[in-house]
């Protein structure tokens, strides 16, 4: 359980570090796109197809993480009204949906990963970036989900039994 708990940690701090590059990117990218288009009147492409491409690798790897942290979407009318042990259960039921879907969708995203790849199809803007890249980061963002959620799961049902 400690080495799952490192291995999320790791990733976890892996996952913010790159999301902070990210955003620092597509800002960076807007900023000089709208400065060289007023200042010689005209702008690259490539400024501002940059942030789409992008996105995927922004919010995919960061699923886990921000489930770990409770920052996830959530609805949190039904849970004051619920008793302790209820809220424990339904803890344990989320991180079960979570575990399960982050499967299924390793997996989808895996496949279409390496059908991509096997393509060997590029997108079809300024910059050359193989499409599989941007689909890459489906199976990678579903791997640590689940790696979270298993760990999430292991200590619901340890915090759920141990009276």
């Amino acid at each position: 359980m400690n080495t799952l708990r490192v291995v999320n940690n790791f990733l976890a701090s892996i996952a913010m570090t790159l999301a902070m590059c990210i955003i620092f990117i597509m800002v960076a990218a807007l900023t000089l796109s709208a400065s060289t288009r007023f200042i010689t009147g005209s702008g690259f492409a490539w400024f501002i197809e940059l942030p789409p491409v992008l996105v995927s690798w922004l919010v995919f790897p960061l699923l886990g993480p921000l489930l770990k942290k409770g920052q996830h979407i959530q609805v949190d009318f039904l849970t004051p009204l619920l008793s302790d042990k209820s809220k424990k259960i339904l803890n344990l039921s989320v991180n079960l949906i979570a575990l399960i879907s982050a499967c299924i969708f390793f997996k989808a995203g895996f496949d279409a990963t390496h059908l991509y790849y096997n393509l060997g199809q590029m997108l079809d803007i300024e910059i050359s970036v193989p499409i599989w890249w941007m689909f890459l980061a489906f199976p990678v963002g579903f791997l640590i989900l689940g790696l979270v959620s298993l760990e999430l799961l292991i200590d619901n049902f340890f915090d759920l039994y141990k009276r």
